[in-house]
């Protein structure tokens, strides 16, 4: 690995400064490049040597890999959280951090995390649209609730999001100034466009040839629904990257921090180290999932008797991860346990 260079990428959203090592530290180039694909390609075609990159997992990352790979004999992501050699530096700028990662990279002590596949990542972008679609809608109906209120309207709670109700609620309205009528009425609209949009990619993605059998397989456990599946599916990308169910919760965030030092262990919170869209609908689910699975059901009174109902939830959240992890290594449809 003598004839190959040790390349440390700092990304920026206009430059990307990098910095090249030989394999004993040595600084043979370092610089800045364009932050577009024609100069990247540009710049990689131009190399005269074989070599290996590193780059910090930025919010650019993926399109800068995707561009890269081709040209590299290796290409890592490292984990920002990890680069403790970065963040403690006295001197801090753009060239120092790429050199630092190239040091890292050629030292073999870089801290590298997953990159899913390009497909993959397409689609979780289409999902975590959705999700921002979903927060938007319930924005509106919050708003309208509060218009309500603010005025002393009189409503139904669990009809007041009803077309028809709504109607004849705003139909209704007297002693509101006119500009409160407007404004519930084009929040009810703009609750209207942000429901049919989530309904129309969510249903785009269970239709997609790449994740259809997937998510048609996890939704075979019982509790597990299409949003569900396809946060699972999406978000994990390949299962084969958990080698057990604890590794898999702990990304999922339902597990708590840990603290072992000197023959003393400390338990703190729940990590704020994990995948927050994963944890977030893992959570939601599990709060009503045990309605539709007996097991998850028994389980969940059992750890209601021995603590709190937070503490409940998160033991039906893990279980979940266990049966969603069973049943994507096998690829077949989820068959209960009796012993469980």
């Amino acid at each position: 690995m003598l004839d190959i260079d040790y390349i440390g990428f700092d990304l920026h959203k206009k430059t990307v400064v990098y910095c090249a090592k030989s394999a004993d530290g040595t600084i043979r180039d370092q610089g800045s490049i364009t932050a577009t694909r024609t100069d990247l390609r540009h710049w990689a075609e131009q190399r005269p040597r074989r070599w290996s990159g590193a780059m910090e997992a930025t919010l650019f990352t993926g399109w800068v890999y995707d561009t890269l790979k081709p040209y590299a004999v290796q290409l890592e992501v490292a984990h920002p959280a990890m680069l403790k050699a970065i963040v403690a530096a006295k001197k801090k700028n753009d060239a120092l951090d790429a050199a630092t990662i190239s040091d890292l990279l050629r030292c073999n002590l870089l801290p590298t995390c997953y990159l899913a596949p390009p497909e993959i990542r397409e689609l979780r972008r289409v999902l975590r649209y959705r999700n921002l679609v979903v927060s938007l809608a319930v924005k509106m109906k919050n708003k309208i609730a509060g218009l309500l209120l603010e005025t002393g309207v009189p409503y139904e709670t669990r009809r007041l999001h009803r077309k028809k109700y709504f109607e004849q609620l705003v139909s209704e309205l007297s002693e509101v100034p006119d500009s409160v009528t407007d404004l519930l009425q084009l929040s009810r609209s703009q609750f209207e466009t942000f429901r049919m949009t989530q309904q129309r990619l969510l249903r785009g993605l269970e239709r997609h040839p790449d994740l259809r059998e997937r998510v048609a397989r996890l939704q075979t456990i019982p509790g597990v629904g299409p949003v569900l599946a396809l946060t699972w599916a999406l978000e994990v990308g390949e299962v084969s990257r958990f080698r057990s169910i604890d590794r898999a919760a702990s990304y999922c965030g339902l597990c708590s921090r840990q603290n072992n030092s000197a023959g003393k262990e400390k338990r703190g919170p729940i990590s704020k180290q994990r995948n927050p869209h994963l944890q977030t609908v893992l959570v939601e689910v599990a709060k009503i999932a045990p309605q539709w699975n007996p097991a998850l059901a028994e389980l969940h009174a059992r750890e209601m008797e021995r603590g709190h109902r937070n503490t409940a939830t998160l033991a039906v959240a893990r279980k979940l991860v266990a049966y969603l992890l069973a049943v994507d290594r096998r690829q077949t449809a989820f068959v209960p346990n009796p012993a469980s």
